[in-house]
C-alpha cells in the first residue's frame, strides 16, 4: 500500500465482501464448518491489516496499539476455534463480543492518534461503535443460539466506516499536517 487512503479503501472492500459472503451462503444454507471458518478468518484478516498498516507507517515500535491489536486478533481467530469446539456459535458469539470490544478501544486510540492525518472522525466513531457491538454481543451470547450472519451488519458498519475514511482523504481540500513518520503521504 501507498496510501492510508488506499488502505482503507481496501479493507472497505474486503469487510463488504466478507458480508455478502456470508449473507449470499446464510440464504443458501450456509454449511456450519463454512460459517465457523469465515468467523474465524475475520479478526485473521484484521490482523494481518494491523500488520499491513504496521509497516508502512513507522514499524511496530511506532504503534504500540496496533501491535496490540494485531496480536489481540491472532489470540482471537485462536480463542474462536477453541469455542466452536467447547461451546458453539454462543461460545464464538461472546469470544468474538469480547474481541470487538478490545479492538474497537484500540481502534479509537489509533485514530486519536492519526487524527492529524485526516479522515480519522470515521476510524474513532467506528472504534467506539466496534466497542458498544462487542458489549452487545457479549451480552447476547448468553441468549439463544446466533448465527454468523447475524455478524454481518457489525462488518458491514466497519467497511463503511473505512470507505467514508477513505473518500475523506480522496476529497480532502488541504493536505494534512506533515509528521515526522507518515509514509502514506
Amino acid at each position: 500500500m501507498t496510501s492510508l487512503r488506499q488502505f482503507y479503501y481496501l479493507r472497505a472492500g474486503v469487510a463488504f465482501a466478507w458480508v455478502a459472503l456470508v449473507i449470499l451462503l446464510s440464504r443458501l444454507g450456509l454449511p456450519a464448518i463454512v460459517a465457523n471458518v469465515l468467523l474465524v478468518l475475520y479478526p485473521l484478516w484484521d490482523a494481518l491489516a494491523n500488520i499491513i498498516d504496521v509497516r508502512h507507517s513507522g514499524g511496530l515500535r511506532a504503534n504500540p496499539g496496533q501491535q496490540f491489536n494485531a496480536a489481540v486478533s491472532i489470540v482471537t481467530a485462536i480463542a474462536l476455534v477453541i469455542a466452536l469446539i467447547v461451546a458453539g456459535n454462543k461460545g464464538a458469539l461472546f469470544v468474538f463480543g469480547v474481541w470487538a470490544l478490545l479492538s474497537g478501544v484500540l481502534q479509537l486510540a489509533v485514530g486519536i492518534q492519526r487524527r492529524k492525518l485526516g479522515g480519522q472522525v470515521f476510524m474513532m466513531i467506528s472504534g467506539a461503535q466496534s466497542a458498544l457491538a462487542g458489549v452487545v454481543m457479549g451480552i447476547r451470547a448468553f441468549g439463544e443460539p446466533r448465527s454468523i450472519a447475524e455478524l454481518a451488519p457489525y462488518a458491514a458498519f466497519g467497511g463503511l466506516y473505512f470507505l467514508l475514511s477513505a473518500l475523506r482523504l480522496t476529497f480532502r481540500k488541504a493536505p494534512p499536517v506533515a509528521s515526522a513518520v507518515n509514509p502514506y503521504d
